[in-house]
Order: C-alpha cells, then sequence, then structure tokens
C-alpha cells in the first residue's frame, strides 16, 4: 500500500459494493454486448474496446456479429474480410490477436473457451485487464478487471496520489479490489466499476460528484481533490512524421500498394507515399523513375493524423496517369469500399478521390 492513509481507505472499500450494485441496477448502460452475454461475444466487444470508445465500437461490434457470429467463423474468415470489418477501429494488431486467440481456442481446445484466468492471459492479445473481464462478465468469477476507468474511480475513492500509469499502481488497485469481489455478482460488480468510470467518474476536473452512488465514501471528493486525481507523470511529446500522398489515377482506377508485415499499420493497403514533404521536382523525380507517364500534377488536401506515439503530417498530390503501372494495385471504387483495408489516417484522401469520381461522373478509383 503507498502509505498508511491509502491502506485504511483500501480496507473500507468494501463498503462501496452494495450502493455501487444498487446504482448499477437501475442505471446501466444498455449496450449490445450485454444482451444474450456469450463468452463470444465479450471476447469480441472486448478487443474493440481496447483504446476505443464505446460510441465507436458499437456499430463495428453489431457488423461484425452479424458477419462472423461464431468463435469458429471468425477462425476461419480470411484476413482481408477481417481488416474490412475492422477498417476505421485502428490498432489493427487487436483484430489478427483476436483471429489467432480463435484458432487456438479451435485448435487446441476443441471450441470450448478456457474459463481458467492464467490460462486466457497466455491467449494472443489479452493481457491482464481482458482476462479479467472475461472471467468476471462471461464466467462469473471474482476477478478484476483494471483499465482507466476503474484506476481512476478506486485513486479517488482512495485519494492515491501515486501515478496511474505505473504497474504498481495498477497492481495496488487491483489487489485491493479483489479482496472486496462480490462472488455471486462478480459480473455487474466488473460492468459497475466500468460504466461508474465512463458516466459519473469522469476524467475532468469536474466529475458528477453530486449523483455518484459512492460520493460520500470518496476521500477526494471530502477533500476537494477530485481534480487532482488521477496523477499522471508528463507523457513523452509524439514524435511527427511527415508525409507525401501521392493521389495517382488512371481511367477511373487509383494506384495502392501494401505496408510492410510489421511495424505500424503492418499489411494494409495505403496510397503510395514518400517521406518528408517532397517538392514539386522530388515528385516529378520519382514518377519518372518509376516510369508514370502522368498530366497536371496538382496539390491538394493536407491532413493530420495522431497515433498513441507519433503523428502524421502529410501534404497530397495527384496526377492522371497514362497507363496502369504494374508496381501497384489498380483498383476501382467499388473495389476500396468493399474489400480494400486503408488506415483511417488515409481516409481523408479517400473522400477526396470519391469526390472527384462522383463529380466527373466515372464509377472506379485506382488504389495502391
Amino acid at each position: 500500500m503507498p502509505d498508511t492513509k491509502n491502506t485504511a481507505a483500501f480496507l473500507q472499500l468494501s463498503e462501496i459494493v452494495f450502493p455501487l450494485l444498487s446504482w448499477y441496477a437501475a442505471n446501466k448502460r444498455a449496450l449490445p454486448w450485454r444482451k444474450n452475454i456469450t463468452v463470444y461475444r465479450v471476447l469480441v466487444s472486448e478487443f474493440m474496446l481496447q483504446q476505443t470508445r464505446v460510441e465507436t465500437v458499437i456499430p463495428y461490434y453489431q457488423r461484425f456479429l452479424h458477419e462472423l457470429p461464431t468463435l469458429q467463423a471468425l477462425a476461419e474468415a480470411p484476413e482481408e474480410k477481417l481488416l474490412k470489418l475492422w477498417e476505421g477501429l485502428g490498432y489493427y494488431n487487436r483484430v489478427r490477436n483476436l483471429q489467432k486467440t480463435a484458432r487456438i481456442i479451435m485448435d487446441q481446445h476443441r471450441g470450448k473457451f478456457p474459463d481458467h484466468y492464467e490460462t486466457l492471459l497466455t491467449l494472443p492479445g489479452i493481457g491482464e485487464y481482458t482476462a479479467g473481464a472475461i472471467a468476471s462478465i462471461a464466467f462469473g468469477q471474482p476477478i478484476p478487471a483494471v483499465d482507466g476507468n476503474v484506476l481512476r474511480v478506486i485513486c479517488r475513492l482512495t485519494e492515491n496520489r501515486n501515478d496511474i500509469r505505473s504497474a504498481k499502481t495498477k497492481a495496488v488497485v487491483r489487489t485491493a479490489l479483489q479482496a472486496i469481489y462480490p462472488p455471486e455478482h462478480s459480473a455487474d460488480f466488473t460492468q459497475a466499476l466500468m460504466d461508474l468510470g465512463a458516466v459519473q467518474c469522469l476524467p475532468v476536473a469536474t466529475p458528477e460528484c453530486g449523483q455518484c452512488p459512492l460520493h460520500s465514501h470518496c476521500l477526494a471528493f471530502a477533500h476537494g481533490s477530485v481534480g487532482e486525481i488521477p496523477a499522471k507523470a508528463p507523457s513523452k511529446p509524439r514524435k511527427i512524421e511527415k508525409k507525401t500522398v501521392l493521389l495517382l489515377s488512371c481511367n477511373g482506377k487509383t494506384a495502392i500498394c501494401r505496408r510492410q508485415q510489421t511495424g505500424l499499420l503492418a499489411g494494409l493497403w495505403e496510397f503510395p507515399m514518400l517521406d518528408g514533404w517532397s517538392k514539386r521536382t522530388d515528385i516529378e523525380r520519382f514518377l519518372k523513375e518509376s516510369h508514370v507517364e502522368y498530366q497536371a500534377l496538382t496539390e491538394t488536401i493536407r491532413a493530420k493524423h495522431i497515433f498513441s506515439h507519433l503523428e502524421w503530417h502529410m501534404r497530397g498530390w495527384k496526377a492522371e496517369c497514362a497507363k496502369e503501372t504494374p508496381q501497384w494495385r489498380w483498383v476501382t471504387p467499388e473495389e476500396m469500399h468493399s474489400t480494400i483495408t486503408l488506415p483511417t489516417a488515409l481516409q481523408p484522401y479517400r473522400e477526396q478521390l470519391w469526390e472527384s469520381v462522383l463529380s466527373a461522373g466515372k464509377h472506379s478509383v485506382a488504389v495502391f
């Protein structure tokens, strides 16, 4: 425990169980994965919810379950279909790990989902939080699922000022919660903590403390320190990468290419890109070296995309090409819409291409 005051506070956490469960029974969010709970539905939702807001996940979850309603269907899905269903959610390693997990369960566990926490931790893409969520929600086991929302709630309740991002803080909170988990209401308790952090104990200086069912148990509320907690060590500034995006069209098609199979956005399609903000002469030289005959090279929109650890600052250029050169794949707008998975970072450029096609009365666009 971090100090004597917080030790006493953690010992009093058992007092939150009843009021929190009562609040949840009356106020729980109506989320699609909470209807007809199965292990598979919990698995898919928890993978999608990693680093993504609930409001964003809901339509993706519904479409994913419609197309891949079972663990076997997920295990057997072609990668193109899998990535397309995930397009726009980002962090594509999540869906690749989701499928790896499905295949392991089908091959090594005969399609039966393992219900032991330690076994869950061995599956691709499943860490302590996701394993705890599956164990408690799907199997009713008294195992905490400690994410950012839960950490914020418990740190405020106990007025814990330690760095919320540290592994030590997370371990302390997880141990304290483990001691108070109600075995017969584990699924509800996990989801109640999630909901409280999502709709009441918000990550701002003025959360909805007056309506919080636990405000009378909260040391941060009692001492006026809610706005100071959770404490976070300063983040490192994101690295900025400049990119030049090339929109090369030919007879209504656009050029696209595959990214490398490792690293950022591994294996996804993209428009041809050059590192840095290339000058017109640099782009002309690149196209000449690529044996591309073109007309009217013009600068187009600028865009920015923020990843967790870096930013892309992009400038686009477009050109109409005389023929489809073989080093790239050329695709129609229909193909791009139905089968090609492009990173969200490049969405502004795909939208611009689509608008150009519509305004020109064409029906196909080429992509890399």
